[in-house]
């Protein structure tokens, strides 16, 4: 998993622009997240679902004001992948994800992290954690 500035899928490869970062605004600003996800050979063949939840630094959800009220930030989906011919058998298949974002009003000089789940499993290592940049000061006027 990668936070980066946009990101797109084409022929199983992803393109990642401005990728890498841990730190973002404090203005809200679009972002994305790039994965690849190894499925075991075992487990290709098969549908599976992925969900990533966006949680501040206490753990809890973050939600945002929409038409029908608060809601947490969520995205998720769903992949399945055939075992590809000329791959060994037991080889883990690639799968490929880009889920771009539109600007998100988080607060400033904060911790986020984005959190993933496949199948209602999560490991340790499947998040991403971002800070937000305290609002910039404000310039006196010139005299």
């Amino acid at each position: 998993m990668m936070l980066c500035d946009a990101a797109q899928v084409a022929e199983g490869k992803l393109f990642i622009l401005g990728g890498g970062w841990s730190m973002i605004g404090p203005a809200p600003t679009p972002s994305a997240i790039a994965l690849k996800i190894e499925v075991g050979w075992h487990e290709a063949e098969m549908p599976h679902h992925w969900e990533l939840f966006l949680q501040d630094q206490d753990g809890a959800d973050v939600t945002v004001e929409t038409p029908e009220g608060p809601r947490p930030v969520e995205v998720r989906g769903d992949f399945q992948v055939g075992r590809p011919p000329g791959v060994p058998e037991g080889s883990p298949v690639d799968v490929t994800l880009a889920i771009n974002l539109g600007p998100l009003p988080l607060q400033p000089a904060s911790r986020f992290t984005w959190r993933l789940t496949i199948d209602g499993e999560t490991d340790e290592g499947w998040t991403l954690s971002f800070s937000t940049r305290p609002p910039e000061a404000e310039i006196p006027e010139a005299m």
